[in-house]
């Protein structure tokens, strides 16, 4: 198995210099602060650059980065990025240690932190700090991720910008140790906290049962994403926390003022949440890049994702209304559409799609979503058809920042859904799609399945759309409000919005302020008030406020991006003072720590080393479906960086031998590994310097002398077919089923066993119709999330047909199916 983890290995497959990572994470609510220890320890003989590249959550606020080396601890400050660059190049050219953090220019979920002449035995603690969000999930948890996984994200040809370079290692050979704590405290009980790691029982604190603490067993390795996700009893209420501003801050700046942050938990009329929507036009955009060849996860590896990507298509093309547009879209290198423009949705043409869909693999090459999604934005949309975009990916680009200002630019004409499939899917791109699209996110890791949560979004997308969001304050004379958050383009039905405000006030009297949020739905003009204290709360650690501020840093940003003269350097401005300010990184300023003691400079050859993975070094290219400009020949070329080179004398820097993986699902042979060149390129060949593909266009054979040769599951063995599937695939567009073999092979039966238990005067269709509901109450109660909507439509057809000998048809089929499903259960 091979994963791309951010590990670094010297020749000897000894773990330098990154020894342990040591996670503390606090949970308050819905917000989390964490704390992540990592210890270096350099056993070469030479002073050594480590350089570490590694995601974060794409919205957390990263707001402490220091170094503790022997006793002494330097805490970095936030400067412009240049600035923070040049200062650290200076300290390495004079001999001093110097710790740099920067956020990618092209993704703000990836950051590089580079630890400067570690001189020979010398060791070196690094505390970096960030703050985030917690999200709500569809059952109601809340969803924290420690993203582990780096994949290579694919830059488009003739793209702006340095491509992400990630260096990969087996699993098993992951150099460093993890260890993870979570202390969780909530005003309301909690009820239980789940991952898809192994846990140690969850210890409560007090006899309210709102405060517990959690760990990570013990042994485990740092190969996937660790997810938590935490559950309160009575959750998701309205709240609002204001938080004291710092002492030592002015008073009228964001850091010296009260930061007021608003949960808002929208509740709909049931009569709003039972109707469906009978029109729209629905646009499925899924990802065919190789690396949808790679299994669903590490752990059962019983399914491909472009494999479950197909289920889910067939489950969202058997639960579309009828009267509804839709079309399918597919990329890779080039994008494919099923239909030359959305068409209108029948029998003809979902069986038209499904046949398309049924041969889908990932054989598209990399990963160029841009251009699709151009092309879908260049088509008109249909009067009285609101336009809904499905995006499925596992988020390799590494264009990011464009692909989100494209949504954005457009977000008036759609919403957008979004789905991150696999461990390592970009959580900038995902959430940032739903965010300017004005829809929702999904991330789709671990053992979990891909229909229940695309089910879900679809009913968001099938529930009328909430317009004319507005949110009003009503405070005291002497208080305002600056709301930091852009404005709320969407409101689902159980989903959080959160809004932050800088509070002004005159006088230091306690009093109560109100925000008022007011939307149309369905027609109707509906408002929900809250009510709060503006005393403000002390001992957060300004938790809000960086969570303020990460929010303004995010919309400045995306603002200088906008093409309008000369304003983009006055944004920049803008938000390196505030990224300084609030101590919070940002896409124009960097972490930068020096230590400037009294002591000797470190001595030592200032000269570049690359090392080279242990084992067997070959990488495979694999050509197909990829632009032949993009070929590049093997160690003569510099791969673009994500984080732009520094041209000066500098220590050896450690480094690995990337290899990224494809499975591939051809038959083809492994190919002849290439062939070493001359002593003039020995040295790029060796390290970070030999052209890097992304996961989407390099299969590898890795090599290695305790397990000899060991290749990627070339063919992927097809599971056998799921019978809730088997049952789906055979309803009809208008939402019946027909009476025939099929069906009967289906529910387990045969033909003349079906037809010899229908009411003589029932209609063979209706017979079947009834029939299927009923098994699929009785047997797949676990998997109703997936066909509850395709199952509303099976129910509207029978209204339809105002059979008779309903009662008598659901009493026949219990009897035949063995079941005991009620009528009242089926929705008749």
């Amino acid at each position: 198995m091979m994963v791309n983890c951010c590990g670094l290995l010297t020749a000897q497959k000894q773990p330098v210099p990154l020894k342990s990572i040591d996670v503390e994470l606090e949970v308050r609510d819905y917000v989390a602060t964490l704390v992540s220890t990592l210890k270096y320890e350099n056993k070469e003989d030479k002073p050594i650059e480590a350089v570490f590249v590694f995601p974060l959550p794409g919205d957390a606020a990263v707001c402490h980065f220091s170094a503790k080396v022997g006793q002494k601890e330097i805490v970095a400050e936030v400067k412009e990025k240049q600035e923070a660059r040049e200062e650290y190049d200076d300290a390495l050219s004079s001999g001093q240690q110097a710790f740099l953090l920067e956020e990618s220019d092209q993704s703000p979920d990836i950051f590089s932190m580079s630890v400067g002449s570690l001189p020979p035995g010398e060791s070196a603690s690094i505390r970096l700090e960030y703050v985030t969000e917690l999200t709500v999930q569809a059952d109601d948890g809340l969803r924290f991720c420690l993203p582990a996984v780096l994949n290579p994200r694919y830059q488009p040809q003739g793209s702006e910008g340095p491509s992400v370079q990630v260096t990969s290692v087996p699993a098993s050979l992951v150099p460093y140790s993890l260890s993870f704590s979570a202390r969780v405290s909530s005003p309301r009980p909690i009820s239980k906290v789940e991952s898809n790691s192994s846990l140690d029982p969850l210890q409560y604190l007090n006899a309210e049962q709102t405060q517990a603490t959690v760990k990570l067993s013990a042994g485990h390795k740092f190969d996937r994403d660790v997810e938590l996700l935490i559950y309160y009893k009575d959750a998701h209420q309205p709240t609002a926390v204001v938080e004291a501003g710092q002492a030592s801050a002015a008073p009228g700046t964001l850091m010296g003022d009260p930061v007021v942050m608003v949960s808002l938990f929208p509740e709909f009329p049931p009569s709003v949440m039972s109707s469906v929507a009978s029109s729209g036009e629905f646009v499925f955009l899924m990802d065919r890049s190789g690396s949808m060849g790679a299994h669903m996860n590490n752990i059962a590896r019983n399914q491909t994702r472009i494999s479950s990507a197909r289920d889910t298509l067939l489950l969202l093309l058997k639960s579309l209304p009828m009267g509804c547009y839709f079309n399918i879209y597919s990329f890779g290198s080039h994008f494919e559409h099923i239909f030359p423009k959305s068409v209108e949705y029948s029998q003809q043409t979902m069986e038209e799609a499904l046949k398309q869909v049924g041969v889908m693999e990932a054989n598209l090459g990399g990963t160029e979503i841009l251009r699709p999604l151009e092309h879908i934005y260049d088509q008109p949309c249909i009067p009285s058809q609101p336009r809904q975009l499905f995006v499925f990916t596992d988020g390799e680009v590494g264009n990011t920042k464009a692909v989100i200002d494209l949504v954005k630019k457009n977000s008036g004409s759609h919403r957008c859904f979004s789905f991150g499939i696999g461990e390592g899917a970009s959580s900038a791109l995902i959430n940032g799609l739903a965010k300017e699209g004005g829809g929702y996110a999904q991330f789709i890791t671990g053992t979990d399945r891909m229909q229940p949560k695309v089910m879900q979004s679809l009913r968001f997308a099938l529930q009328p759309a909430v317009v004319d969001i507005s949110i009003t304050w009503d405070l005291p004379k002497d208080v305002s409000v600056t709301v930091l958050s852009p404005p709320i383009t969407a409101l689902f039905q159980g989903q959080r919005s959160l809004v932050y405000g800088q509070i002004t006030r005159q006088s230091s009297e306690a009093a109560k302020g109100c925000v008022t949020v007011k939307y149309i739905l369905a027609g109707h003009l509906t408002q929900n008030q809250l009510h709060f204290s503006l005393k403000p709360e002390e001992d957060t650690g300004l938790t809000v406020h960086r969570l303020g501020a990460r929010t303004l840093i995010r919309s400045l940003e995306m603002e200088g991006r906008e093409p309008r003269g000369n304003q983009e350097a006055g944004v920049k401005e803008k938000v390196v003072a505030l990224s300084i300010q609030s101590g919070v990184s940002s896409c124009f300023t960097a972490f930068i720590a020096v230590n400037k003691g009294d002591g000797e400079p470190i001595q030592g050859p200032l000269v570049r080393r690359n090392v080279p993975l242990p084992g067997y070094g070959m990488i495979i290219q694999n050509y197909h479906s990829m632009p032949a400009q993009r070929m590049m020949s093997q160690g003569c070329s510099m791969p673009a960086r994500i984080f732009m080179p520094r041209k000066r004398s500098m220590p050896a820097r450690i480094s690995s031998f990337a290899l990224p993986k494809m499975l591939s699902k051809s038959k083809s042979k492994a190919k002849t590994p290439p062939k070493m060149p001359g002593k003039s390129h020995q040295k790029e060949a060796l390290g970070m310097n030999l052209p890097l593909r992304s996961n989407d266009e390099v299969m590898d054979v890795a090599m290695f002398p305790d397990k000899g040769v060991e290749m990627a599951d070339a063919i992927v063995k097809q599971p056998p077919c799921d019978p809730l599937l088997q049952l789906v695939s055979l309803q009809n567009a208008s939402g019946f089923w027909m009476q025939d073999a099929a069906l009967a092979a289906a529910l387990g039966k045969t033909s003349k066993e079906v037809e010899k238990s229908k009411p003589a005067p029932v209609k063979s269709e209706v017979w079947a119709t009834i029939l299927a509901l009923t098994w699929l109450h009785e047997f797949h109660t676990d998997a109703k999330d997936e066909w509850e909507i395709l199952a509303r439509k099976a129910v509207l057809w029978l209204q339809a047909q105002n059979a008779p000998n309903v009662t008598e048809c659901v009493d026949a089929g219990n009897a035949l199916l063995g079941c005991s499903v009620q009528k009242d259960a089926l929705g008749l």
